[in-house]
């Protein structure tokens, strides 16, 4: 266990509640709490028993006034989430009395603990590896229950243990190689060109198969970027709108209304997708929305999905052949909206592979929408899959890790030596590092942790 001073934090929210949690952690926390706290009977106590609540006041150490009414709990170390001995202070929630009794945890002797900074030293004491930690900071950011479940899976060490399972075996090959290599004349197991070929094989289907969970798992933690675009007056504000079902949006017939970019959560089935509803784009010499036009063309070049709305009972026109050009070969969805009304559009011949009627108006076809959505970008049960990669990080050093077990099987079956193939297979060992932390710089875990809220 490492050694540090002793912090303290809220970790909750400032603001009007019953309750608020402060939390202290270090050897000292016994030392900085026993300076504060009185019992019931507004006497110090002898001790504190681990995990139980203790009643009674946080008084002011310098001329004991009592500053407010609480529970306090001991989490003795090394089976407390920061592997130290923790403290935690449930005082009355509001700004002024949660404040008061933080700043009496600094004069006993805490100091005021940095951005993630008790996850940070969970990961440091050895309690939980950086992938949990970052599952963590995914778990309180979480938008639905599906992305909850997804960091909750990460952070009981799945991802770790499939990566610390793929290192092991890498170790073992690499130690074979270096027998093989170095003592050719002993009496040893060896290994051959042909088996670690084959035992390399097996771990790069085993990491793309971790990969091939990184676009579900990736929309689940960051969200889904959805932007609805058109011309004006097609009734993308209507259906953003009935998506959300509230009035979000402000309806006209007057074309333009929407100049700027509205942007919501909305929840399908568990998925979180961000929604953007943008400014009808077209020709026009007004300045605001024409900066409107430009934001919602950056918008479409940003979007995982592109929902382009069209009128079906109007013909196709100039305008809107130009905003399918311009939105290209991204994954789109087509709507025709005003199903209600006689059609007129033909969509023949422009190769859109996928497309819903719908009224905005009544809400039909609104289930179709979120349908389409699901099967475009999610397998049929993927929340079943052992582990959804998600992370950004956690995805490139799976990929830099299989590209160097490629490189070293090709090496291996090009005829070159083993030891020179043996350093793409280190260099793979050295990439998963990465992702439990124990071959990362201590800078890129500062920073890591810096992404933290304080108090967690």
């Amino acid at each position: 266990m490492k050694e540090f001073e002793t912090i303290a934090a809220i970790s909750t929210p400032l603001g009007k509640s019953g309750v608020s949690i402060i939390k202290i952690s270090g050897d000292k926390s016994l030392e900085v709490i026993n300076k504060i706290f009185v019992g019931g009977n507004k006497k110090p106590i002898d001790r504190f028993k681990p995990w139980m609540l203790n009643y009674g006041f946080i008084r002011n150490k310098d001329n004991d006034e009592i500053l407010d009414e609480v529970l306090v709990s001991y989490f003795k170390s090394p089976k407390s989430f920061t592997a130290e001995d923790v403290v935690e202070i449930n005082c009355h929630g509001g700004k002024t009395s949660t404040e008061l009794v933080l700043n009496e945890v600094f004069k006993a002797g805490a100091r005021p603990a940095e951005a993630g900074e008790f996850t940070k030293r969970a990961f440091l004491n050895g309690r939980i590896d950086l992938s949990q930690a970052e599952a963590v900071i995914d778990i309180i950011n979480a938008k639905t229950e599906k992305s909850i479940k997804s960091a909750l899976k990460q952070s009981e060490g799945e991802l770790s243990s499939r990566v610390g399972s793929i290192r092991n075996e890498l170790l073992d090959i690499l130690a074979f190689i270096e027998v093989t290599v170095d003592f050719p004349e002993e009496d040893l197991e060896f290994t051959t060109s042909e088996e670690v070929s084959e035992k390399v094989e097996v771990l790069v289907k085993e990491i793309e198969k971790i990969l091939s969970t990184s676009s579900e798992g990736k929309i689940l933690r960051e969200g889904l970027s959805m932007a609805l675009v058109g011309k004006p007056n097609v009734g993308k504000s209507s259906l953003l709108n009935e998506l959300l079902s509230e009035n979000r949006a402000i309806v006209t017939d007057i074309p333009g209304t929407t100049r700027d970019i509205i942007e919501e959560y909305l929840n399908i089935d568990g998925i979180p997708i961000k929604i953007t509803d943008t400014a009808g784009i077209r020709s026009t010499e007004d300045v605001i929305e024409k900066i409107g036009v430009d934001r919602s063309r950056s918008k479409i070049e940003e979007a995982d999905l592109v929902v382009f709305v069209l009128d079906r009972s109007k013909e196709l026109e100039k305008e809107d052949l130009e905003i399918l050009e311009f939105i290209g070969d991204k994954e789109k969805i087509v709507l025709l909206n005003k199903s209600d009304l006689h059609k007129k559009i033909d969509l023949e011949n422009l190769g859109i592979e996928h497309f819903v009627e719908i009224s905005a108006l009544s809400g039909s076809g609104i289930d179709k929408l979120k349908n389409e959505i699901k099967e475009i970008f999610f397998k049929d049960n993927f929340m079943e899959s052992e582990i959804l990669v998600s992370n950004q990080r956690h995805i490139e050093a799976l990929m830099r890790a299989k590209e160097s077990l490629v490189e070293g099987k090709n090496a291996v079956d090009a005829g070159i030596s083993l030891d020179l193939a043996g350093i793409d297979l280190n260099a793979a060992w050295s990439y998963l590092g990465e992702i439990t932390g124990d071959t990362l710089s201590e800078n890129l875990i500062d920073k890591i942790f810096s992404d933290f809220c304080i108090g967690k």
